[in-house]
């Protein structure tokens, strides 16, 4: 039983410990190329959630993770795809607002989405969330893009790549191919230069782009590569859910 899980933890241990922040993991479900799960984002969003957690506790903070929500914004060309699950920005808001509302209800004012997947956007969201629950501070965190992936992985990529690769066979080894098994996530790039140099933006035809469903090539993935990325990662995160609990949400700002 770990006391900062809320799926494993029970009410004799939440009734008598206050609690200062909650975590929400928010993944997806869709193809991962061929050797990993369709869960992959929202299982090591999971895990990363859960050891930053740890890690928060150890110091002190008094932190909830909350259960993961495996629902996640999917680009054109993946809807098609078989179980691959799509879920509307705007039925993502629903959501958010029921858990928050809850948490304000209970008294738990601090609220960190934790988002594993590059589909979704969160920033909008509680922009729109936040004016309705003033007593609350809902901030986000996107665990992929807080350290520079050159220093742990040899190939780009952001979709079932080297990097997501390596840390599935860092958590979950039992749940990946072989990598002979595995596309080399080869991508097509868009004809118009302005979207190949960032001018322009318009969401990637998945089935257009990649044969595989995946964008970067994973052959290089080791467990150890991911162990050490998820260390380097859920220390960082960790040391901001010590800093969230312990301070004035109505005091945040010096000169």
């Amino acid at each position: 039983m770990k006391p900062y899980i809320l799926e494993e933890t029970n009410w004799k241990q939440i009734k008598n410990q206050k609690y200062d922040v909650a975590i929400l993991p928010w993944g997806a479900t869709e193809p991962h190329n061929y050797h990993l799960p369709y869960g992959t984002d929202s299982l090591e969003t999971a895990k990363i959630a859960a050891l930053s957690a740890e890690k928060a506790w150890n110091g002190g903070a008094k932190i909830m993770v909350l259960p993961t929500i495996p629902l996640g914004v999917q680009n054109v060309g993946q809807l098609e795809l078989s179980f691959c699950l799509h879920t509307l920005p705007s039925t993502q808001t629903l959501i958010f607002k029921d858990i928050v509302t809850a948490l304000d209800r209970q008294g738990i004012k601090k609220l960190v989405i934790m988002n594993g997947h590059g589909g979704n956007d969160f920033k909008p969201i509680i922009r729109e969330i936040q004016p309705q629950f003033p007593e609350m501070f809902l901030s986000l965190v996107e665990w992929f893009k807080l350290l520079d992936p050159e220093k742990y992985f040899v190939e780009a990529g952001d979709h079932a790549n080297e990097m997501e690769t390596s840390i599935i066979l860092h958590f979950s080894p039992e749940l990946v191919l072989p990598l002979s098994e595995a596309g080399d996530g080869s991508q097509k790039l868009p004809k118009l230069k302005a979207l190949r140099d960032k001018t322009a933006w318009a969401p990637r035809r998945w089935d257009k782009v990649s044969e595989d469903t995946g964008i970067g090539n994973p052959k290089k993935s080791t467990a150890e590569k991911g162990e050490k990325f998820v260390t380097d990662v859920t220390d960082e995160i960790a040391a901001y859910f010590v800093e969230l609990a312990a301070c004035d949400i109505h005091d945040l700002y010096e000169k």
